[in-house]
Order: structure tokens, then sequence, then C-alpha cells
């Protein structure tokens, strides 16, 4: 027996798929057309496909897409009315600041004015009261003249007692 190598091996298997490149290009090409009718095939009977999948997904990511950007438009179309609403109702509360800082500025001024009338006032009848002590101090002191009552005031005395004494006494309670 002879030994044969194991290159001498490689190269006769070699050299025989080299000389006939049509046998192998056409058994090829029938393992690919194969494969490929198979996949056909199964996807056929399965119903379902790949791009049918990725369309679907597609379109349930561009709805949910839009909803979301529905909701954000929303949100922010009430995050803009609310904000407007408040800047209405600071602008309301900043009017009456205002008017309320009017209002005091000139309850302040007639504060001012009237204690500005009272000193003055005060000032005055300090000089009367002065005045008038002066005035007294100067005059000599008169003893005042023990002159009888007058004939009309003792009527009316007399009549303010018996008027007193006709009024009805309030009744007494049980």
């Amino acid at each position: 027996m002879t030994l044969i190598r194991s290159t001498d091996a490689k190269a006769d298997g070699i050299s025989h798929i080299g000389s006939q490149p049509i046998a192998l290009a056409a058994a090829t090409l029938l393992v690919i057309v194969l494969g490929v009718g198979s996949i056909v095939l199964w996807r056929a009977y399965s119903g379902t496909s790949p791009e049918q999948d990725r369309t679907a997904s597609v379109r349930l990511l561009q709805t949910r897409t839009a909803q979301a950007s529905e909701q954000l438009v929303e949100k922010t179309r009430g995050l803009e009315t609310s904000q407007q609403e408040s800047i209405d109702q600071l602008q309301v509360v900043q009017d009456q600041l205002q008017t309320v800082k009017r209002l005091l500025s000139a309850q302040q001024a007639d504060t001012r004015r009237l204690s500005e009338q009272v000193g003055s006032l005060t000032g005055a009848i300090d000089t009367l009261r002065q005045s008038f002590a002066s005035t007294q101090a100067s005059e000599p002191s008169r003893q005042p003249s023990a002159r009888p009552a007058s004939i009309r005031a003792r009527p009316r005395a007399a009549k303010s007692r018996v008027a007193g004494a006709h009024r009805p006494r309030p009744k007494a309670r049980s």
C-alpha cells in the first residue's frame, strides 16, 4: 500500500472540484433557490411576514407618537391658559395694590393736615388760657353780690317739683 500524503489528497479534491466549475455553480444555485423557495412557502402557509409585522409596528408607533403629541399640545394649551389667567389675576391685584397705596397716601396727607390743625388749635387754646389767666390776675377780685333769686326762677322751680310729683311710678314686677 502506498501512503497518500494529506497534501496530495487535498490537492486532488480541489483539483477535481476546480475541473468542473459549472457543476459547482449549478449546485450552489440550486441550494440557494431551494432555501428561498422554502422561506417563501413557510411565509405563505404561516400567514405572517416580518414586513407586515414591521409595518404594523411602525403604524402603531406612529399612532402612539401622534397621541402623545396631541396630549402635549393640549397640556401646553392648558398651561398657557392657566398662565394667562394667573397674569390677569396678578394685574388685578397690582391695580388693587396701587389703589390702596393711593388711598393710604391720601389718608396720610389728611392725617398730617389734621395733626397740624390740632396743633394750631392747641396753640390757640393755650394762648387763650394764658390771656384769660392774665386778665383774671389783672382785674381786682370782686365778691359776688348777694342778689335775691328772681321771681321768675322761683315758679319754675316750684313747677318742676310739682311736675316731678305727678310722674307715674313704674310698676313693680312680680
